[in-house]
């Protein structure tokens, strides 16, 4: 079962690598809205659209609509955290129980 071993853990390293892009995708964005972007730049509309459909409901979840502090970000990267620790972890162990 060694194949099947192999193929757990090249998946569990994949979403890891996944996961680690995106949070960079994600750290990129925070980043860039401290500054005023050009909408219009190929970067920027990128950014935005990777990012938009995670953040956005984490917004309409988080009481501070009104003050100017978007934490929506951190909460991303908190959940992107909490998945390559438990998810990839538990996947490379299962990967190394499999006989």
């Amino acid at each position: 079962m060694f194949v099947v071993d192999n193929f757990i853990a090249a998946i569990a390293r994949i979403l890891d690598l996944v996961l680690t892009l995106y949070l960079w995708i994600v750290v990129f964005r925070a980043v860039i809205s401290w500054v005023n972007p050009d909408p219009y730049n190929p970067i920027v509309r990128f950014l935005e659209r990777a990012t938009e459909p995670l953040l956005a409901p984490l917004r309409r979840w988080i009481p501070l609509r009104g003050t100017g502090i978007d934490l929506s970000p951190i909460l991303l990267i908190a959940a992107i955290y909490f998945l390559q620790v438990f998810l990839v972890k538990t996947l490379l162990q299962l990967a190394g129980t499999i006989h």
